[in-house]
Order: structure tokens, then sequence, then C-alpha cells
């Protein structure tokens, strides 16, 4: 744990934890599953469906959100006070897109403008939407928001805690704005941010944004785990971009730094049968009873060699690398 600035807490749980979900948060997810289904929602019961009280883990949803100190507490509550400006009324004639990628060029210029650090752009899928939702839209922009890498090295204590949740207000925030923008040209767009009914993973790494790593969360080349992501829903016509390769499959096949630093070992390490696929999962009822008793945790995002400031750009290269001489032999 030398990466962090305190020594984690065991997982060993208040009497409250004792009692399990009627249904393991893993079968929800679909693990072990070779057949694709429309997931359901298990946790950060905030989004269009929230107030639905037949989740399974919706106790320990709402005894989470209820344990948080104050700090945490008041970032989420600014956060839900900003999404009431996620979408509104389109304010003009459609700006008509002769050039989508000039649109997306110009998009994405804004984004970075008003603050955001990483965008990029896919097109909706409705395989991104938990079971029961439905989203009117074509097009869906990814936003990258990097926290304060010397406050998020204090997970998983409040200090850490409450930076992690500092991030996603402000970048409920900045996709609003983005939204507001896109209206602005006379197309309709939605922001989208924590504890809604989207998977945004699939589309941040349709995206372009990074990629999918051991520890269950994104990984971008310039800035590692360190950010959180929102997106903005829309309709207006613009250039896609494509998925990337980093070489993040390569780290993550061998190193080990999540799964020793996991403190209830939750981090797989293997890819696992998810919903039709194979690929990188965290256990689920392992990770979330811990993740709820040290306010959302977060330390294998933080002791991920990506996430070290600079360290990024120079992994890929080199994993890239190993593996077209590899591939060469």
């Amino acid at each position: 744990m030398s990466k962090l600035k305190q020594t984690p807490p065991p997982a060993d749980y208040p009497f409250g934890y004792q009692t399990p979900p009627k249904r393991s948060g893993n079968d929800i997810n679909g693990l072990g599953r070779e057949d694709w289904f429309q997931p359901d929602q298990v946790f950060h019961n905030t989004g269009r469906g929230s107030g639905r009280d037949d989740i399974d883990w919706a106790a320990m949803d709402m005894f989470f959100n209820m344990t948080n100190p104050w700090s945490m507490f008041w970032e989420n509550m600014k956060a839900l006070w900003h999404r009431r400006n996620a979408a509104g009324p389109v304010t003009r004639e459609p700006v008509k897109v002769e050039d989508p990628a000039s649109m997306a060029a110009q998009v994405k210029a804004k984004a970075m403008d008003i603050g955001i650090h990483l965008v990029g752009i896919s097109e909706y899928s409705d395989k991104d939407q938990l079971k029961g939702i439905t989203f009117p839209y074509k097009y869906a922009i990814t936003c990258g928001h990097v926290m304060n890498r010397e406050e998020a090295l204090h997970v998983p204590f409040k200090r850490g805690a409450t930076e992690v949740m500092r991030t996603y207000r402000v970048g409920n925030q900045q996709a609003n704005k983005l939204a507001k923008y896109i209206r602005s040209l006379g197309w309709q767009a939605e922001a989208y941010g924590i504890g809604e009914d989207l998977m945004q993973i699939p589309q941040a790494i349709r995206a372009g944004v990074g990629h999918l790593g051991k520890h269950g969360s994104m990984i971008s080349k310039e800035h590692g785990s360190n950010f959180r992501i929102t997106c903005v829903m829309t309709d207006l016509p613009m250039q896609i971009d494509q998925p990337v390769d980093i070489g993040v499959d390569d780290l993550c096949a061998t190193c080990q730094r999540c799964v020793q630093d996991c403190p209830p070992g939750a981090i797989f390490d293997e890819k696992q049968w998810v919903r039709g696929a194979k690929k990188w999962y965290v256990n689920f009822d392992k990770c979330i009873p811990y993740f709820t008793h040290t306010h959302g945790c977060a330390i294998c995002i933080e002791v991920c060699p990506w996430s070290e400031p600079g360290r990024g750009p120079i992994l890929s290269e080199k994993l890239l690398a190993k593996r077209e001489t590899a591939t060469a032999e």
C-alpha cells in the first residue's frame, strides 16, 4: 500500500452487513453467463428508475448514502441539484450539419473549453441501457474528468472519497454545459452523470476514451484510472470515434497490483464470462460491502501503475513495442 496515504481497514464489517441481499449481485450482473441479456439495476439507485424498493441491493445502497461523511453527502447533494439542468429546451432551428467530422471537432473543442479533459463520441446502443429504460438518442459523448491525484491518494478514507464525489459533481456541471451548448445549435441533448441508468463504460470504450482494466474501471493512456466519466446523449450528427488499443490487456494479464491490494479480495485474476462476453470483472458481492463500509473505496484505481502521472504514455509505448516484437518473432 505504499502508494496510498494510509493503511486501509480490513474487510471486517459491522453487524448490519451480515445479512446478504436476496440475490447475488454477480448473478444480476450475469457473471458466468455466455448469453447476452439486458442487465438490471443493482446499486447507485438514483437514475430514472430511482425509488424502486424491489432492487435486491437497495438496503445497502441506502446505507451507503446515509452513512457517508458530511463532505461526501454535501458534494452528492450539489451534484443532484445540478442535475436539474441536465436537459432543457432547444433554443433555435437545427444547424445544418454537412460535415459530421467538422461538427465532432467543434463539439470536442467546446468540451475542452468547458474544462472536460477527455472526450470521445460513439453511437448509442440499446445494450448500453438497463432493463426497462429507453433513451431516444443516437449518439453518446463520453466526457472524462480527472481527479486531483494528491487528494485521491487518500482513499479509502473521507478525504479521498470526497474528491471522488467532487469530481462527479464537477463532471455533472460540465456535462450540463456541453448539453446546453448542443441545444443552442438546435439539437436535443441531455447530460447523464453518476448513478444514471446507463452503462457508460461500454460507451467510453467504443469512443476511444480508454480501455477496461482488471480492476473493472476505465484506463486512459494519459490519466490511467484517475478520472471519472459522465456523458451527453444527443441526436446531433457527428463523426464517431473508434476504440483504441493502448496495451491495457498486456499489462493486466500479468500485473498483480490491484489483486494484491484489494482488501476483500474481489478482483479476479483472469477474465470472466459476463453477459455473453469475456472481460475483466470485479466480484460484486465481495466489493460492494467493503465499498459501502469505506465510503467508496477506490484503492484499486489509485494503486494501478497507469494512474501514476506521466507514466501511462511510457507504459503504452513499451507494451505495444514488446507485443510487436513478440509477433515478429
